[in-house]
């Protein structure tokens, strides 16, 4: 246990935490900016089993905020890549990489492997897909979203918590939206990737207050965050 002694001595962790840990299997869809921290922190923290979904090859201008690639990966499959990056962090743990698009000829057979699944996607489509297929077979759905210097983090799924369509109620009036511009500060994804396996590690570990029908937002040019409620 020496590699999470930081964490265990936690009163919050504890070796039964860790162990919560070990036995917890998590899948994140997307490993671009979001899924970059996300899996680099669940990974450290000794997650068991992780998934990792995503149909993109690594661009040069990923790496501006991507930090799971390197130059040398450049122009190769960001689920293998970042399958071998993470085995290189920690070869404890199990790491399953699916190089392809969550749809929804595969959504179900996939997220039904996991406890809990993990927002590092960019479009409202997929998101609803995540969504609706963790209602139905009772998953919990750690969302995360981000734009230029803002970011927005939530839990949705969980213990009788509200889903992601009570957020976003009208999907055809979210999918029928412009694109936002691709403009993104490298930090932004990092901290709100953080805050995501953050909730992660809270809901396996079972201590803290979980996002639960709370929506935090930030900020990164004021640095000023709120939770607002998302409950009636």
């Amino acid at each position: 246990m020496e590699r999470y002694n930081r964490q265990i001595i936690l009163p919050e962790v504890g070796t039964e935490g860790q162990e919560r840990l070990n036995n917890a299997k998590v899948l994140i869809v997307g490993v671009g900016g979001l899924g970059s921290p996300i899996a680099l922190y669940l990974a450290g923290a000794g997650v068991g089993t992780i998934g990792l979904v995503d149909d993109d090859t690594v661009s040069i201008s990923n790496l501006q905020r991507q930090v799971l690639y390197s130059e040398a990966e450049v122009d190769l499959p960001k689920a293998l890549q970042a399958k071998k990056r993470l085995e290189a962090l920690n070869s404890s743990i199990r790491l399953n990489a699916y190089p392809t698009r969550l749809g929804k000829e595969n959504a179900e057979e996939i997220i039904s492997q996991y406890d809990i699944i993990v927002d590092g996607c960019d479009n409202f489509a997929t998101r609803y897909l995540i969504n609706d297929t963790c209602v139905k077979l009772g998953k919990i759905y750690v969302y995360g979203a981000i734009r230029a210097f803002d970011g927005q983090v939530s839990v949705f799924n969980y213990r009788g918590g509200p889903d992601y369509r009570h957020l976003f109620p009208d999907e055809s009036e979210m999918l029928s939206m412009p694109h936002p511009p691709k403009g993104v500060l490298g930090v932004t994804p990092g901290m709100v990737g953080c805050a995501e396996a953050a909730e992660v590690l809270k809901i396996i570990g079972g201590y803290g207050e979980v996002l639960s029908g709370k929506l935090w937002v930030i900020d990164l040019q004021t640095m000023l965050t709120n939770i607002i409620s998302l409950e009636a």
